[in-house]
């Protein structure tokens, strides 16, 4: 527990905070693309076809309808849902009144959905709440919440597909195949986060020399490293004074050059902020 009380002193002492957050925060939230009792509830037909959780069908090549009948469920379940998320509301609550910036590689919007201030937040890997042209034909994108609506009024349980062509959705440009706004090849369209990820350099650029930055990298783990993990470690690392704290069960190894300037907590964020609230309820 030891580990716990030096994140709550170091948070105490900082005046500026980076979240730096990957798959494994929206896990802890409800949201785990390995959680197998959800997809057999979402995706039956799927299901009977031998799959059994969503990081399956990350990059699984589909017909048309049957794409679509996952995506536009998946999406809509993931990124549309109305009701409030208590983890990271929580989040949001623990930093507070201080300036904060949020790196994520999540698509999910759940951080501008809980509280956190969209200008405040770069997305790098993308957001499901817009789509593209697969070719691309263009650098325009646009909002996704109409075609996952149509494709949801043509989807068949009982098939796992849309089954009305017309639901298909295409190209407004060209016509041809579209995908959602993520990062998945080099198809995609990264001009909609530029600005968000200009005020992010330009953030983390202009930190005054006595500013207090901490670091707090919850959930990001090794597969796609360059995106948020690294980062996180070398801006706490360029950063005269900041220290860096990485929440992660399975991943929690920090970098020796850091030195004193590095925690290392191998425990689920959900435990982390239950142990502040608890030792807060105790002071």
């Amino acid at each position: 527990m030891d580990t716990m009380n030096t994140f709550r002193t170091w948070l105490d002492e900082s005046s500026h905070v980076l979240v730096a957050a990957g798959a494994g925060l929206s896990a802890a939230a409800g949201y785990d693309y390995g959680d197998t009792r959800r997809f057999a509830e979402l995706f039956p037909a799927l299901q009977r076809l031998g799959l059994r959780a969503r990081y399956q069908l990350i990059g699984l090549r589909l017909p048309p309808p049957l794409l679509w009948g996952y995506w536009s469920v998946h999406v809509n379940d993931i990124r549309f849902g109305a009701e409030p998320n208590p983890l990271y509301r929580r989040l949001r609550a623990l930093i507070g009144d201080r300036e904060y910036f949020v790196l994520t590689s999540n698509v999910d919007g759940l951080f501008a959905r809980n509280g956190f201030a969209e200008d405040r937040g770069w997305t790098p890997q993308g957001d499901y709440a817009r789509y593209q042209c697969e070719t691309p034909c263009t650098e325009e994108t646009w909002a996704s919440s109409s075609i996952i609506s149509r494709a949801l009024a043509a989807y068949d349980p009982r098939s796992g597909m849309v089954v009305d062509d017309t639901a298909i959705p295409a190209c407004p440009n060209c016509g041809g195949p579209v995908f959602l706004n993520v990062h998945k090849g080099p198809e995609f369209v990264e001009a909609p986060y530029r600005q968000a990820h200009a005020r992010f350099a330009r953030w983390t650029h202009d930190l005054a020399d006595d500013a207090r930055l901490l670091v707090i990298e919850v959930g990001a783990g090794l597969s796609t490293p360059g995106v948020v993990r690294r980062p996180a470690e070398y801006i706490a690392y360029r950063t005269p004074g900041a220290r860096l704290v990485r929440i992660n069960p399975q991943h929690p190894e920090v970098p020796g050059a850091l030195g004193d300037r590095a925690l290392s907590i191998a425990a689920d964020i959900t435990q982390v902020l239950d142990h502040d609230q608890a030792g807060k309820a105790n002071r």
